[in-house]
């Protein structure tokens, strides 16, 4: 598989240093940026257009989600996965309004982050288990798209 680029983008320094061991458990991962805060957060997408960004909410400058924003127009192509202790739906349905693929609650990234990495590259949108019981509607799919979370009991 080749090289995936992976900014992440996260104030508080221990859990930044989790996130990247986590993804470097990943050889196909290759963090080519962190940054600390959303303006430096854009301007790193800018510059590097990566693959792929890991992006929490509360960040200083600009939070995530208007990094998110202007982040789609300077690299439509850069997938986005929202890392972030914020469990609430209407935030989560926010971020994938913006045309986020990915949502994982911080208090389940220890077992959800490469999973929802996975599923994000593979095209897949991927909910944290932290959200189950939630319904979130695709912005990307038709209106009758609707998402569960991986561990949801609902059918597919």
């Amino acid at each position: 598989m080749a090289s995936v680029r992976v900014v992440v983008v996260e104030d508080h320094e221990q859990f930044r240093r989790f996130i990247c061991s986590t993804l470097e458990k990943a050889p196909e991962l290759q963090v080519v940026g962190i940054v600390s805060d959303g303006l430096a957060a854009v301007q790193k997408v800018e510059e590097l257009q990566p693959d792929l960004i890991l992006l929490d909410i509360g960040l200083p400058k600009l939070n995530g989600i208007e990094a998110a924003r202007r982040i789609r127009k300077l690299s439509p192509e850069t997938k986005i996965l929202f890392v972030s202790q914020e469990s609430s739906a209407d935030v989560v349905q926010e971020t994938l309004a913006l045309g986020a693929l990915g949502y994982v609650v911080k208090a389940h990234a220890g077992s959800e982050l490469l999973a929802a990495v996975g599923a994000i590259l593979e095209g897949r949108l991927y909910i944290s288990s932290g959200l189950s019981g939630h319904r979130f509607v695709d912005a990307s799919a038709s209106p009758e798209a609707v998402l569960y979370s991986p561990l949801s009991t609902c059918a597919t």
